[in-house]
């Protein structure tokens, strides 16, 4: 998918440069403007470029596939990233794969941003800088009617539960399960995805009791089918989602934040987040988590 960008906003200097987490200050964010004729001036690094996106087209409603056209691109993460690069003033087109080797691409410049509901971790931050913008919660998908009982993650103990390969769910669920047997019960029988419709067809199959991903991704497949899956629990994590590039790539990072924190100024996240059914006191001020 391709799609006309514009960047925008960014005074000389570089406001990454502010201590390892940073925010700009309300002054400057009350200058913020989209001037996608500036990206010469405002972002040189990235002038003239097309950017590319990492994304799972199998993550709704963050990035997935129209129902209607399918070569198209829909969901919170396409449109935010569509907004801000249309007031940065440079153009894009997403490179689409399994999540579990987005981070990797990244890392490798395969790609030039990750924006997937990407959860902040200081691990991660070694390879990347994030601009995060909203907080997260987990919900814990099962079959309909949840024929396990399961209602909090006491109960996973002997059962099955799968996590996407190399998120953050599966090294608590790691964590979790040896809770379990230190506490003379059995482990817990862990199950790994490399993105999220394989996670769901363990739901659909039978073949895992609980899939732990993000719960606006949970409630989006409950809301979908109801007679196929059900919300056992949730909890809200306290961590933060973001977009992220390679370490140092500065002035992206800063035309993304400058384009986020018009988003946010504007009220466009908050259209963003009610057009997909999404709850908008998820956002949060962004700002820029470096290593």
């Amino acid at each position: 998918m391709h799609s006309k960008t514009v960047i925008g906003l960014a005074v000389a200097g570089i406001i990454v440069a502010v201590a390892a987490v940073g925010t700009t200050s309300s002054a400057y964010a009350a200058d913020l403007k989209c001037e996608p004729e500036k990206v010469a001036e405002k972002y040189p690094g990235i002038a003239g470029k097309t950017i590319k996106i990492g994304a799972d087209p199998q993550t709704p409603p963050y990035v997935y596939r129209d129902a209607e056209d399918f070569n198209k691109l829909i969901g919170f993460d396409v449109d935010m990233a569509k907004f801000v690069f249309d007031c940065a003033g440079v153009e894009t087109e997403y490179q689409l794969g399994g999540w579990s080797g987005l981070l990797p691409a990244l890392a490798a410049t395969q790609i030039d941003v990750m924006w997937d509901t990407l959860y902040y971790t200081a691990e991660r931050a070694e390879q990347v800088d994030y601009i995060v913008y909203m907080q997260a919660a987990t919900g814990a998908l099962t079959q309909a009617g949840n024929p396990k009982g399961i209602k909090s993650m006491d109960d996973l103990c002997g059962n099955g539960t799968a996590v996407g390969l190399g998120t953050v769910e599966e090294a608590a669920m790691r964590d979790k399960s040896k809770e379990c047997t230190d506490a003379g019960k059995e482990a817990i029988e862990i199950k790994t995805y490399p993105d999220m419709a394989a996670g769901f067809r363990l739901i659909t199959n039978s073949r895992t009791d609980i899939v732990l991903t993000d719960l606006t991704q949970t409630m989006t497949m409950v809301k979908k089918d109801p007679t196929v899956y059900g919300l056992a629990f949730k909890i809200f994590t306290g961590f933060k989602i973001g977009a992220a590039v390679k370490n140092d790539d500065n002035d992206l990072l800063r035309a993304i934040h400058d384009g986020i924190q018009i988003a946010q100024a504007t009220g466009m996240q908050a259209k963003i987040h009610e057009k997909y059914v999404m709850d908008p006191a998820l956002q949060l001020p962004t700002e820029v988590l470096l290593k």
